[in-house]
């Protein structure tokens, strides 16, 4: 007697795929660019940074981490509390950086279609256009209820800080 398989239901659609996976797919010219900041601040040839020179490293492949940022990438990394941090370790945290970096430049240029007359907000008139342009229809009730979900400082549009923010909520990127 065969057994019959369940299929699961269609559900929600998932986000479109990134082209690459980030992680397995860095160029060659970048995995040198970091391991030369890597080695820029490995003085002693050890094949470890000091947790203090991981902002610094950090900083020369052009990213200004925050503290907080600093102190969680180290938890994430420095799993034996070293306090140093391997070249494979800081491969791993530059590669995820370089990453959320792609995905907030997509975020940026996805903004960008929307503010078609650069204002640098979305407004009600912007997202009723690109709704149109998609064949969304949507009433004008769901596109400002839309505006009012995103808009955190109350002046009735959406602003990049706000649109990143709402993006990356919905984990649309």
């Amino acid at each position: 007697m065969a057994t019959s398989v369940k299929r699961p239901s269609l559900g929600p659609v998932p986000p479109p795929r990134k082209k690459s996976n980030p992680k397995s797919e860095l160029t060659e010219e970048l995995k040198q660019e970091i391991r030369e900041a890597f080695e820029l601040f490995d003085t002693d040839a050890s094949g470890y940074i000091d947790v203090k020179e991981l902002k610094v490293a950090m900083r020369a492949l052009g990213f200004e981490p925050k503290k907080e940022e600093i102190k969680r990438m180290i938890t994430e990394v420095d799993k034996d509390e070293t306090g140093k941090i391997s070249f494979s370790d800081f491969l791993t945290v530059m590669t995820q950086k370089m990453a959320e970096k792609d995905s907030k430049e997509e975020i940026l240029k996805a903004f960008r279609l929307f503010d078609d007359d650069e204002t640098g907000k979305i407004s009600f008139r912007n997202l009723k256009r690109v709704a149109k342009e998609l064949g969304e229809s949507l009433t004008d009730e769901e596109l400002q209820e839309m505006i009012e979900e995103a808009d955190r400082d109350g002046d009735g549009e959406v602003n990049q800080g706000e649109f990143l923010r709402i993006m990356k909520k919905t984990s649309l990127y």
